[in-house]
């Protein structure tokens, strides 16, 4: 059955100059070990005359050559070849030593981000362990420079800036899963990858990898709050390779509490601590008062979810001292940091001593957690259903359902996963009082349309 020409292919290899017999070679040295290594410039022919699709791992050597050619990243859809290149399933997890093969990686794993695959795989904390490790052990880049495609300069770092600035504030007001947040990972598909494979000095190429950083940060937030684990802690080990090529040890460090917050939530709260403790002491010197305080903020809450008081009220205390010490050093804070606030602190603190079984001291915190709650709704409704959940514990149901229906109220106008599970919580906690026909009612709102809340 005859193909018709791969015009596509055709067209890019013209753009890049490439003979076919030079072309060939190239895949040829490329080929790993094991490879086929006989291409010549029949074959190149074969695959833009007649249409013919070359077996892995050709599509992806070809990609690599012209990528090579023209100074910027090739993809498989762009010469024709999509689909012919299985997807290995770890990618996106490592941590590449040498810069060259983070910005391959990285540009790699956001061309794949969207397949289903990323959307259904198992969150493994595991996949944190050789990053961290890296992040602490391995040097600094020695150079962010890189000649490639269209010139990188100040303009385009301000946007990539203005757009994370954007999406932080959407996030917070109406959830990650939203219309606004789920742009910035087609940004890093689309717009950093390509950035990534310009041309731009040391100085500008630094400020390219902490924005970028920043981008994959919030784009993982958006896939935790979205409820897409896998994804989002593939999106935190490009970040944090990023923010390791930029030179930024603060931001890595945030990007680790981040990732620490994510396994507590899951279960793995000594793995969570392991990242925090290893972020805590990368940070001790040269990082504002307001970075740190926020990491022993997520350490007091692994401790929370752990059980262990003693240890929570020692992180938690730690943060509060840096938290005012911050007030005055304001000027020293990343704009990414500034919404740690004492509100913000007391907040959390709502949510560990309700963990820890403490619900007065959590009703008392909720006094001093008052934050805009047009600004931060997510995290207002989110508090609303740990402060019923304490009034449960306290036994004080008629505390509880107000707070318990305005959280609904609120939650209902935020785009998450993860605030329905708060609210899915706390139906567990009043299940035992569902026979009661206003917590039957409240039950039905967090669960409309399922029958096993009905008041018996």
């Amino acid at each position: 059955m005859a193909h018709p020409p791969n015009t596509a292919l055709r067209d890019l290899i013209r753009h890049s100059g490439a003979s076919h017999k030079a072309l060939a070679h190239r895949i040829n040295q490329l080929a790993p070990p094991g490879a086929p290594t006989a291409y010549t410039h029949t074959s190149i022919a074969n695959w833009v005359s007649r249409g013919m699709k070359p077996r892995p791992p050709a599509p992806r050597l070809l990609a690599a050559a012209l990528s090579e050619r023209l100074g910027r990243r090739v993809e498989l859809a762009e010469i024709g070849l999509a689909g012919t290149e299985p997807i290995d399933e770890d990618v996106g997890l490592a941590f590449p030593r040498s810069l060259p093969a983070a910005i391959q990686a990285a540009g790699t794993f956001w061309s794949h981000m969207d397949r289903r695959h990323f959307l259904n795989a198992a969150f493994s904390t595991a996949a944190f362990g050789s990053p961290t490790l890296r992040w602490m052990s391995q040097h600094a880049d020695e150079a962010a420079a890189h000649h490639g495609g269209r010139r990188i300069g100040r303009a385009d770092i301000t946007e990539l800036a203005d757009l994370a600035e954007q999406a932080r504030h959407t996030d917070s007001r109406y959830g990650g899963a939203s219309v606004g947040v789920s742009a910035v990972a087609v940004c890093l598909r689309d717009v950093c990858a390509p950035m990534l494979n310009g041309t731009y000095t040391d100085e500008v190429g630094k400020d390219l990898f902490t924005a970028t950083a920043i981008l994959a940060r919030l784009a993982g937030w958006a896939d935790f709050d979205a409820g897409h684990h896998a994804r989002a802690q593939r999106q935190w080990i490009q970040a944090l390779r990023m923010a390791r090529a930029a030179g930024d040890v603060s931001l890595g460090a945030y990007v680790l509490s981040c990732m620490a917050l994510q396994a507590s939530l899951r279960g793995f709260h000594d793995e969570a601590l392991d990242m925090v403790e290893a972020a805590t002491s990368a940070t001790r010197r040269g990082s504002a008062p307001r970075v740190r305080a926020f990491l022993h903020l997520i350490e007091a809450r692994a401790h929370g979810r752990a059980l262990r008081p003693r240890a929570a009220g020692r992180a938690l205390a730690m943060s509060e001292r840096l938290l005012e010490a911050a007030g005055v050093r304001s000027g020293d804070d990343p704009t990414w940091i500034d919404f740690y606030t004492p509100a913000r602190l007391a907040a959390d603190a709502v949510e560990i001593h309700r963990d820890l079984g403490q619900p007065e001291a959590a009703l008392r915190w909720n006094g001093q957690a008052r934050m805009p709650t047009d600004r931060f709704a997510r995290s207002f409704g989110l508090r609303l259903a740990v402060v019923s959940s304490a009034h449960v514990q306290s036994g004080d149901l008629d505390a509880a359902l107000p707070a318990a229906h305005q959280s609904v109220d609120v939650l209902a106008r935020v785009a998450s996963r993860r605030a329905q599970d708060y609210l899915d919580d706390l139906a567990t906690r009043l299940a035992p009082w569902r026979a009661q026909l206003q917590v039957g009612e409240l039950l039905r709102r967090i669960h409309p349309g399922e029958h096993r809340w009905v008041p018996a």
